[in-house]
């Protein structure tokens, strides 16, 4: 597309800022809520914003910036999930972790070749196998808390971290030796914070913009290499050794190599499901504590449950309460590959999309007493797709939610039942921007007072 054709659309798109790129682009990174919230008031339930680190380019092309349209209504979200998922594209939007999760990964593909990928990676990830993780992530748990500091504030999502990256290893390799199970923790753990610290990304960012490189390719640059080639060199270790001794193991590996599939497209799954398989539910932990033990009254209704039945269901509340006020990723992206019709808008082919969570799940008119932490909402209903987004929606929901889900339940619920926690002061946590989610700002600090 030519700068000119650029420009023609831009005028086309839904009002938003008018302030320069750079100063759009500071607002959402300083106060990515405040400013969501600032344009809804002013511009209503579709607007768009400029963001400068986010220019867009194919293979070989120059880099150009695209504006991104933000969309807070819920029929205009429930329209685009459902849409033609050919004209609706979302590997396109991914590309900035296509040098890291590789060419194959189900992030970066899309139609046919993301729903034949989908296909392969859904068995391991759904119904009885998925239920058979449970006792595995509560023994992860009660074995980590027994080393949590006792009668000082200490940060809990680092504490979640560990709990997550030790279930998702386990449960794709199998692994229960702790000597190798904490070998892949100290990879993976080098990998994440190196690749999402500010030095890493302000150096990424110079680097696309030096080179014209396609932007957010993280695995390009030197430093992105170095951090990428331990890891893979494990998983290709991982994977050779299992070609030579084949077994019939009941992780995910094992159940992936059941189907024909190269040492590649293995490593992109595999480093797909490590890194996005937790990150995201570490991050999800530490907002569910500091939002539930700022509510007493919930906490105690929790603990309170007569029967399993009824415990899980008001976990499984709590759980959807807090993805609701506290949604990790705040938006989702699409492009359009073809023209469409939204409300009032026509929005051309080439526009960038972002449903939001964020906005869509405080609205007043969706959710009554939005800002008021409340699980009982969800008890005995499930949330409408389209207004309860925090995984996405359409063919393109994370793959991975049932598994966050049951995983945050079980954390949740055996912390609860081993030890005592409060929090250590008494003012909610602001968001903090981790890369590109939403964490509490001080990593949800609380003070465990002794086991129950």
């Amino acid at each position: 597309m030519s700068n000119r054709e650029d420009a023609m659309n831009a005028a086309h798109l839904p009002p938003g800022p008018s302030s320069p790129r750079a100063a759009q682009t500071l607002r959402w990174l300083a106060d990515g809520p405040r400013y969501l919230r600032d344009c809804r008031a002013r511009y209503g339930d579709v607007f768009t914003l400029d963001l400068l680190p986010y220019a867009v380019a194919g293979p070989g092309a120059g880099t150009r910036w695209t504006p991104w349209v933000f969309l807070a209504n819920p029929e205009h979200i429930k329209q685009v999930f459902r849409a033609d998922p050919a004209t609706v594209l979302t590997g396109e939007t991914n590309m900035f972790l296509r040098g890291v999760v590789g060419e194959r990964s189900i992030l970066v593909l899309d139609e046919p070749m993301h729903m034949a990928e989908r296909r392969l990676l859904h068995p391991p990830l759904h119904g009885d196998r998925v239920a058979g993780y449970r006792d595995l992530i509560a023994d992860v748990t009660r074995a980590r808390i027994r080393h949590w500091p006792v009668g000082r504030p200490f940060a809990v999502w680092p504490h979640m971290r560990a709990i997550t990256l030790e279930v998702i290893v386990r449960a794709i390799f199998g692994i229960t030796e702790a000597a190798e199970v904490a070998r892949w923790q100290n990879l993976l753990g080098r990998l994440l914070d190196g690749m999402t610290g500010a030095r890493f990304l302000a150096v990424h960012g110079l680097h696309a913009m030096v080179t014209g490189g396609r932007a957010g390719d993280l695995g390009e640059s030197a430093p992105a290499r170095r951090l990428l080639r331990p890891v893979d060199d494990a998983i290709f270790t991982e994977i050779a050794a299992r070609r030579s001794a084949p077994g019939g193991g009941g992780d995910i590996l094992s159940a992936l190599m059941r189907e024909e599939r190269t040492d590649q497209q293995l490593r992109d799954e595999l480093i797909t499901l490590l890194i996005a398989g937790h990150e995201s539910t570490s991050t999800m932990l530490a907002w569910a504590f500091e939002r539930l033990l700022r509510h007493p009254d919930q906490l105690a209704r929790l603990r309170a449950q007569p029967d399993e039945d009824a415990a899980e269901a008001y976990a499984d509340a709590v759980v959807k309460e807090t993805l609701r006020l506290r949604p990790v990723l705040p938006i989702v992206l699409r492009k359009l590959a073809a023209p469409m019709t939204l409300g009032e808008h026509q929005l051309p082919a080439g526009a960038w999309l972002a449903p939001c969570a964020y906005l869509v799940q405080r609205d007043p008119a969706v959710h009554a007493d939005p800002e008021r932490f409340r699980p009982e909402r969800f008890l005995g209903t499930a949330p409408k797709a389209h207004e309860w987004t925090p995984f996405g929606g359409g063919v393109r929901r994370c793959l991975g939610a049932n598994f966050a889900q049951l995983e945050m339940r079980v954390v949740l619920r055996t912390v609860l039942d081993q030890v005592e926690l409060r929090p250590a002061g008494p003012a909610a946590e602001r968001t903090r921007r981790r890369f590109i989610t939403y964490a509490p700002s001080r990593g949800g600090r609380v003070v465990l007072a002794g086991p129950r």
